[in-house]
């Protein structure tokens, strides 16, 4: 993630202890559990379509209680709910209350179509630290996204009811070339409702998302979006509503950050560098990995093809620190392997970027190690001349 709120605008915003850490090599995973296929919507661009659809293969509670104990003997710091649709599975809010018991913060990621006043009421109870609502757009066009006439309305009235009561709430938006036109809209609804937090996505080609690739944003589409974000964040920093502004899924978007404020003259540039530094680039293999609904352990959420082992047979912390597989062992030195534009010897942001998605380029090239096809930085702009 990159955090444009504190980046751009020198503000700081909650976790940012995970996004800047002291010893980036002791960092632990923020695990993303896919913890069912259930999903009452049917998302275009959703990247759990590879997800085992039967539901009586997925871990029990039992499975996933034994699961949640190693995960917080080995010091994973979150544990991020997701699906499917996780609010679909029933036990939920036990397995919720035990991770955080056992000292893991939890974090929802949902459609939001099923917080009603009552389920907000019962998320806040449970103690989860933070709900992501996902949206494509304003009204209509986050419908057909979404699959589902009304989801719109439904998500809505979801952020309203967590607002209402406290429940720290944020919004998800997915960039792509069909919807990149609602930015602005978006922006609008977050000072309507007040958000405090939103997260704007670059697309994935994986799941569903692997069919959408020619609806990606072009280079200069993606300029103009981060340049928007980038305006608005301050914006609202500079009327004294300072919102967590965040991209994610494509850290070229920090030097981009870094050289538009070099541009513009910021004496504060350095600074950025700096934190851009210590948070290290992507993470897939080292500060976020997976587990599926059936318990198979992934590099990330969206790399469902590469599975590492299954947690009803070894404890993820063995699987996470086993570098036996190649691709778990390039992860988490990645450098000397990447090649084409992505490679050490042609970009000059590898230290800050780490290569970008590797998921993106395997999906593309099929090839984990060759240059992100996403990355929409210019030859000059990586260019090791221009250090």
């Amino acid at each position: 993630m990159i955090n444009v709120t504190r980046l751009y605008c020198d503000k700081h915003t909650p976790g940012d202890r995970l996004r800047y850490p002291k010893k980036g090599s002791e960092r632990k995973p923020v695990v993303v559990w896919n913890c069912t296929s259930a999903c009452n919507l049917k998302c275009v661009h959703c990247y759990s379509e590879g997800l085992t659809t039967d539901r009586a293969s997925e871990l029990t509670t039992a499975q996933a209680k034994e699961m949640i104990h190693d995960l917080a003997a080995f010091g994973v710091p979150v544990l991020l709910f997701s699906g499917g649709e996780p609010l679909m599975r029933d036990d939920i809010f036990e397995l919720a209350s035990r991770a955080q018991q056992a000292g893991i913060r939890t974090v929802l990621s949902t459609n939001g179509t099923l917080i009603t006043s009552a389920m907000a009421r019962k998320i806040r109870e449970t103690g989860f630290a933070y709900v992501g609502i996902s949206l494509d757009g304003v009204g209509d066009t986050n419908d057909e996204f979404r699959g589902v006439r009304g989801a719109f309305a439904q998500a809505v009235r979801g952020i309203e009811n967590c607002i209402s009561i406290g429940q720290h709430v944020g919004l998800r938006f997915t960039m792509t070339g069909r919807n990149i036109g609602e930015l602005p809209a978006i922006f609008d609804l977050i000072g309507n409702l007040d958000i405090p937090r939103a997260c704007f996505y670059h697309l994935v080609y994986t799941g569903r998302g692997a069919d959408m690739i020619a609806d990606d944003l072009t280079g200069d589409q993606k300029r103009q979006a981060l340049d928007l974000i980038i305006d608005k964040a301050a914006a609202a920093c500079e009327g004294g509503q300072v919102r967590d502004i965040l991209t994610v899924d494509n850290h070229c978007d920090g030097p981009y950050i870094y050289m538009r404020m070099l541009r513009e003259k910021r004496e504060d540039a350095p600074r950025v560098l700096e934190l851009l530094r210590a948070n290290g680039g992507n993470s897939s293999g080292i500060g976020i990995g997976c587990i599926d609904n059936v318990g198979n352990v992934h590099p990330d959420q969206f790399w469902q093809s590469v599975e590492f082992g299954n947690v009803r047979k070894r404890p993820f912390s063995d699987i996470w620190t086993d570098v036996s597989h190649p691709i778990m062992r390039g992860l988490k030195d990645r450098k000397q392997l990447l090649t084409g534009r992505c490679s050490a010897s042609n970009c000059r942001w590898v230290d800050v970027c780490n290569g970008n998605f590797r998921v993106r380029a395997d999906a593309v090239h099929g090839d984990p190690w060759m240059e992100d096809p996403a990355c929409y930085l210019s030859d000059e702009e990586i260019s090791r001349q221009e250090s």
